[in-house]
């Protein structure tokens, strides 16, 4: 997406005839420019997926007075919709244990811009990586986990709404997230799984596929729910390797896939390129 003022709307909405020419008539009633639409319809929940980007200086009114125009159409066709600006940037909160490699990259995309986001903080249940985050200029948060970790979940919660966080990103937070916060912020938390799910859930998966004598190993990012790494699955990648690689062989490619696969589901996501469907997700990419 460029850097463009634009405005996205998404919709779903039970599928029928007329949708499409409904909404493409109200933006060009109002002398609106598309430049970008997508369209889905997923056949087995007879549910039409809709996404539309459009520049923000063709309509004669800003996003509140668009929210408060559409309402009607929306309740005519019954849809669940959002419009996005993209002058409101999505605040990122990312949470990080000891490795690195994941949250290096996505600090350098940011740095360099090719992640147009904020970020307030970011919190770890360790204090290894505070200086590397304090020199990027961002706040790092030391959340101890070990005493009480309830009331560590809960101040981790409330770190995240003081901070306006729009989505909480695990990049490779090395806990299990209580049920609870997976619910109060459903479809806001964001995770790295080093395998390809649903194969190999839970720790240790390199160990687990290299045991097991797999040919391809993976990386998964997904969305957080109560149940474990089996959240809607945003984007997935995979590499091919052999019997004479070892664990530490399996670990050291996996970085590679978990970054790559980690920056293109969260990009998605902040583009407001996904729309959740079940146990599934619609990815406009």
């Amino acid at each position: 997406m460029s850097n463009s003022h634009r405005y996205t709307l998404i919709i779903s909405c039970p599928d029928r005839a007329g949708i499409i020419a409904a909404v493409s008539g109200f933006i060009a009633r109002h002398g609106g420019f598309i430049v970008e639409a997508s369209y889905h319809t997923e056949q087995e929940a007879q549910r039409f997926f809709m996404r539309q980007e459009i520049r923000a200086d063709s309509l004669p009114f800003d996003a509140a007075e668009f929210r408060q125009r559409f309402a009607a159409l929306a309740q005519e066709f019954a849809m669940s919709w959002q419009l996005f600006d993209s002058a409101q940037k999505k605040r990122l909160v990312i949470l990080v244990s000891k490795q690195d490699h994941c949250l290096n990259d996505l600090l350098h995309r940011w740095r360099s811009g090719e992640l147009l986001v904020d970020i307030p903080c970011v919190i770890s249940n360790h204090d290894d990586l505070r200086g590397f985050v304090e020199w990027h200029g961002i706040p790092f948060i030391h959340v101890d986990m070990q005493a009480n970790k309830a009331a560590a979940f809960d101040k981790i919660a409330a770190l995240f709404e003081q901070h306006r966080g729009d989505c909480m990103v695990l990049a490779r937070f090395m806990q299990i997230m209580p049920p609870a916060l997976c619910q109060r912020f459903s479809g806001r938390i964001i995770n790295i799984h080093h395998s390809f799910l649903p194969s190999f859930i839970g720790a240790k998966p390199y160990h687990q596929a290299y045991q097991r004598g797999v040919k391809l190993i993976g990386a998964t990012c997904h969305y957080v729910t109560d149940e474990l790494d089996a959240g809607q699955i945003i984007e997935q990648d995979t590499l091919r390797i052999d019997h004479g690689d070892t664990v530490d062989d399996l670990v050291r490619y996996g970085r590679d896939i978990e970054k790559t696969v980690l920056s293109r589901g969260l990009r998605y996501h902040v583009e407001d390129r996904v729309m959740v469907c079940g146990s599934k997700t619609i990815v406009f990419r």
